[in-house]
């Protein structure tokens, strides 16, 4: 089936940046929407960004004009660069693959604080 490995989290100060990347194996890559959720302990998880196959983007109102979605279709990657981060950023990051149903990855963990 879809299996992702993810990287990229960590502790970074606010203002700062990180990238997630998300590596997608078992699928058509493609022409499949991608994207990224978070979620914090006793929360549901919340949406970030969305990028679909032909390349449109998407995002949440917190995170747009500091969060970027991108995709390589050739190493079936998905990154989300993450600027200016803020304490509320912190949480559990998981890509997404919507192939007919959605698939998860297993999370990483982003923390902002000084």
């Amino acid at each position: 089936q879809v299996q992702f490995v993810e990287s990229g989290g960590g502790l970074v100060q606010p203002g700062g940046s990180l990238k997630l990347s998300c590596a997608v194996y078992g699928s058509i890559f493609n022409i499949y929407t991608l994207g990224w959720y978070r979620q914090t302990p006793g929360k549901q998880r919340e949406w970030v960004s969305t990028i679909f196959g032909g390349g449109a983007t998407d995002y949440a109102a917190s995170v747009r004009g500091r969060f970027t979605i991108s995709r390589d279709n050739a190493e079936k990657m998905v990154y989300l660069q993450m600027n200016d981060l803020k304490p509320e950023d912190t949480a559990t990051y998981y890509c997404y693959l919507e192939m007919g149903t959605r698939y998860w990855g297993q999370g990483t963990q982003v923390t902002v604080s000084s």
